[in-house]
């Protein structure tokens, strides 16, 4: 098989695509892969490294004033001919596309080819990228209903997040002794990505002190940017980390999760089961991480804290309400493992397997 994935930008747009192109290797060793994105995002660094065959294409995001968004289209329209030029000379059996500018170029070209196309959907929202796409492609793959019930059913499956098999079937790790923590506490882990955010980090060193003689213990992630100035803050209760290295490990092993609401985390989430109260970015395009965080919310599957509400007080009582309620935790549980697709990479790896087979 031989697959052009295309994905730009941010990691909830790379990560599932790599997670689709590592389970189709295991399936078929001799599969070929060549994947296009920017010239200078995440991708561009990454997926070279990995070792990959990689194409970036000059595009940029349609903002700004009149005349850079006229420079925009101009290079998006030039981006496609690109597209095309690589597409035709790889010669791939399907196209499939995970969001970002680059992946609207991609899948125009190959739809202009004649080649079957896919695209994922990973949020609630559908993305402008996807938008301009859905006429053209073959098939759409998505992760939430809200976005199922607006995309054309004929051709639409809700097969979830492909990082959702990745963490469901890997082995954790132990990491209790790894950061310190107490085996015979339960785990509240506080993690705003690896960039952190500077909003928690605030809260955190206001209310750090409120943490002391709590039941459970906290392992506070600051994102590396912040580290030296809350690391001082840590107390008996709570450990503070600048990152985490291994994310599947320590969630299977926490009981409740403080994180924001991306497509990829609340994909992993929800295929294990993990209780989290959620405080979506409100920086993200189309205010998209509200939405995700809103449809586990609107299931009893998460609580919501908007970060314009958030304060110390409210982090905790809201902390407290959940850990110190076995019945709440197991609602939670149970209404996020409802909406977990811990199979999502098989079921789109056979969705590809039919599509090549008509």
């Amino acid at each position: 098989m031989k697959v052009v994935v295309a994905a730009g930008g941010t990691g909830g747009h790379l990560y599932p695509a790599l997670a689709l192109v590592e389970y189709i290797k295991k399936q078929d060793p001799n599969s070929k892969f060549l994947f296009i994105g920017t010239k200078d995002r995440l991708e561009s660094q990454v997926v070279p490294q990995l070792g990959y065959d990689y194409v970036g294409l000059n595009v940029k995001g349609l903002a700004g004033n009149p005349l850079k968004k006229a420079h925009a289209a101009l290079l998006f329209v030039k981006s496609i001919g690109k597209a095309k030029k690589v597409i035709k000379k790889f010669n791939p059996d399907i196209v499939v596309g995970f969001g970002g500018y680059p992946s609207a170029s991609a899948l125009e070209a190959a739809a202009s080819l004649k080649i079957k196309t896919m695209i994922h959907e990973q949020n609630s929202i559908i993305g402008l990228t996807n938008k301009i796409l859905i006429k053209k492609v073959d098939k759409i793959i998505c992760c939430y209903q809200k976005a199922y019930e607006e995309f054309p059913q004929e051709k639409t499956l809700l097969l979830g997040n492909p990082r959702a098999s990745v963490v469901s079937h890997e082995v954790p790790k132990d990491i209790y002794d790894k950061y310190g923590l107490d085996r015979n506490k339960k785990v509240v882990t506080i993690v705003m990505g690896s960039l952190g955010s500077q909003t928690v980090n605030q809260t955190m060193k206001e209310s750090m002190n409120q943490f002391v003689g709590k039941e459970y213990q906290v392992l506070y992630v600051t994102g590396k940017p912040y580290y030296e100035s809350m690391k001082d803050y840590k107390n008996e209760n709570v450990k503070i980390i600048p990152y985490v290295d291994d994310m599947p490990s320590l969630m299977h092993a926490t009981d409740l999760i403080v994180s924001r609401a991306g497509a990829s985390t609340l994909a992993e989430l929800t295929a294990l089961g993990v209780p989290a109260i959620l405080i979506p970015s409100p920086y993200v395009a189309a205010n998209h991480q509200e939405y995700n965080a809103r449809e586990l919310e609107n299931n009893h599957a998460a609580k919501m804290i908007l970060e314009k509400d958030l304060t110390g007080e409210k982090l905790i009582s809201t902390i407290d309400s959940v850990i110190n309620d076995q019945t709440a935790l197991q609602i939670l549980t149970e209404n996020a493992k409802k909406l977990g697709k811990p199979n999502a990479v098989e079921d789109m790896y056979q969705e590809i397997i039919s599509m090549l087979g008509d």
